[in-house]
């Protein structure tokens, strides 16, 4: 698997393609704006995007995704708990930045539902605590997780938003994440990237 980083937005939010080098099929991670610059590095690379991926519903991860859905045709997925949050512009955050936006998807994902997308198989982690619905997804074989907005390098999720919770977040970290391999990557939804063994040592919030 090949993954590529694109940083969009007003937020800085870190959108990924996972990419099946042998098939050019792309699965795009949280492409929280930018559509149209997203859309262009698509098509120049030759990427064939079957599945958008939502780690939660805030807008700031979630505003690219209805335009390249219909660009490329492919269905976007979020977890339940977080499928009615994303049309709501007062608790899918776009009030701070003084917009009003609404999304949608299409597909409600479950916590431990296994999706076959792009020759992958991925895990759906449910781990709420920065939303309701907040989950995380882990590729096992590529010993990589897209983590959204639950984990950092170094730091957590913020927990003050609408249907957050601190202690609930804490405890998505410790007992859905870190029971995971310590050398698993984890590509945040802002900021670096780290290792689960690196946070188990050395995150100050867990």
């Amino acid at each position: 698997m090949k993954v590529e980083h694109y940083v969009v937005g007003w937020v800085e939010t870190n959108c990924y393609f996972a990419i099946n080098e042998a098939t050019s099929e792309c699965i795009v991670i949280d492409p929280g704006d930018d559509a149209a610059m997203l859309a262009s590095k698509i098509d120049e690379k030759g990427y064939k995007p079957v599945a958008i991926l939502l780690t939660h519903g805030h807008f700031d991860h979630a505003t690219g995704a209805n335009e390249l859905a219909e660009r490329y045709h492919v269905k976007i997925y979020v977890h339940e708990d977080d499928f009615d949050l994303m049309a709501d512009p007062q608790r899918n955050c776009c009030g701070m930045m003084g917009r009003r936006i609404v999304n949608r998807a299409d597909e409600k994902l479950r916590d431990r539902q296994v999706l076959q997308l792009a020759g992958f198989e991925i895990q759906v982690i449910h781990t709420p605590g920065h939303t309701p619905g907040g989950v995380c997804f882990y590729f096992e074989k590529e010993g990589v997780l897209f983590a959204g907005d639950t984990l950092f390098c170094e730091s957590v999720g913020r927990t003050d938003f609408p249907g957050g919770s601190s202690s609930t977040l804490i405890r998505s970290i410790r007992d859905r994440l870190f029971v995971l391999p310590d050398l698993t990557i984890v590509y945040t939804g802002h900021g670096e990237p780290t290792q689960i063994g690196s946070e188990k040592k050395y995150n100050p919030f867990v």
